[in-house]
């Protein structure tokens, strides 16, 4: 069975739960479990703002970002030590979410990705696209997806 899983969340409901459901298997077979964030590296391409945006505004911005971050690793930790789980969690700047997700799954020695079928919605989803397709098309960890 599986010793080491990297759940990814971005704080959508669906990915919340598939933290939840990430913490009760890592329980269930003893496994250690990792959690991982990716941060836009340039947030201004998803907000729309792009060239027309003023130093500062970037600046709040990424700081939204790094509290977005915090929060929401957090809020998945919690979920694990809620049931007596300890976790790692991971974050990285990357304009490229899949490839950070698989790297720090390489990194931190896991044997497993856990990811949602789907997570961010609107506009933020079609600049994405799907994150978690591209996981499993270009990773060599096995990958589980949760519905």
């Amino acid at each position: 069975m599986f010793k080491h899983i990297l759940v990814a969340t971005d704080g959508s409901d669906i990915s919340q739960k598939c933290v939840e459901k990430a913490v009760s298997f890592a329980k269930e077979t003893s496994a250690k479990l990792s959690i991982f964030y990716a941060k836009p590296a340039d947030p201004s391409p998803y907000i729309g703002l792009g060239s027309f945006t003023d130093a500062r505004t970037i600046q709040a911005i990424k700081e939204q970002y790094d509290n977005l971050t915090t929060e929401t690793l957090e809020k998945a930790q919690a979920i694990a030590n809620a049931v007596g789980l300890e976790c790692t969690t991971h974050s990285e700047l990357t304009d490229s979410p899949y490839e950070g997700i698989i790297k720090c799954a390489e990194q931190q020695g896991c044997d497993v990705i856990f990811m949602a079928s789907h997570g961010r919605s609107g506009v933020s989803s079609l600049l994405l696209g799907s994150e978690t397709q591209k996981v499993l098309s270009h990773s060599k960890l096995p990958v589980l997806v949760y519905r």
